[in-house]
C-alpha cells in the first residue's frame, strides 16, 4: 500500500463522527493556537428530493490560543462532485470553499478569500484518519492550520 490512501466514495468514506484536533500556527509571530472537538458529517436536511443529497458537516470543540480557551464550531457543505470520488465544499450558506478530489487519497485545493489564499492539502491515511493542512497567506496572515480527524466508534 503507498503513502496514502484511496477513497472511491468520498460522502460515504466521510459519512459519521471523527475526532479533531488542529494546530494554528501564526508564523509572523510563532504564536500557536489548538482546537480540540469533534466533526459529524451527518445527511443535509434541506435537499431536495430530486437532488443527490450531501453531507452537512459540524463541527464543534474548544480553541485555546494564547492560554484563552474559546468554544468554536463551524459548519460546511459536502456536496456530490462530478464522481464519486470527488464532492463540492460550501460554506454553510452555500458559498463555494473547494473542490475535493480523494480518488489518489491525495488532494490539493485553493480559496481566494479578499486579499488571502487558502491552499489545502488532503491526505488519507486509512479508513480512520485522514488529514488537512491549510496554508494561508495574505497581507496580515502567515498561518498554518494542520487537522487530524480519526473516525470515532
Amino acid at each position: 500500500m503507498g503513502e496514502f490512501w484511496p477513497v472511491r466514495d468520498v460522502l460515504t468514506y466521510l459519512t459519521g463522527s471523527w475526532r479533531v484536533e488542529r494546530t494554528v500556527r501564526d508564523l509572523a509571530s510563532d504564536a500557536e493556537g489548538r482546537f480540540t472537538g469533534t466533526t459529524i458529517f451527518g445527511p443535509l436536511e434541506e435537499a431536495e428530493p430530486l437532488e443527490d443529497a450531501g453531507l452537512l458537516h459540524q463541527e464543534s470543540g474548544t480553541f485555546v490560543w494564547q492560554g484563552v480557551a474559546r468554544p468554536a464550531e463551524r459548519t460546511l457543505r459536502f456536496l456530490p462532485g462530478r464522481d464519486p470520488g470527488t464532492a463540492l465544499v460550501q460554506f454553510s450558506d452555500g458559498r463555494p470553499f473547494h473542490d475535493l478530489d480523494l480518488t489518489s487519497g491525495r488532494c490539493v485545493a485553493d480559496h481566494p478569500c479578499a486579499a488571502d489564499l487558502y491552499r489545502g492539502e488532503f491526505t488519507v491515511r486509512d479508513d480512520h484518519h485522514w488529514r488537512s493542512v491549510w496554508r494561508v497567506r495574505g497581507p496580515a496572515k502567515d498561518l498554518v492550520l494542520t487537522t487530524g480527524y480519526a473516525r470515532l466508534a
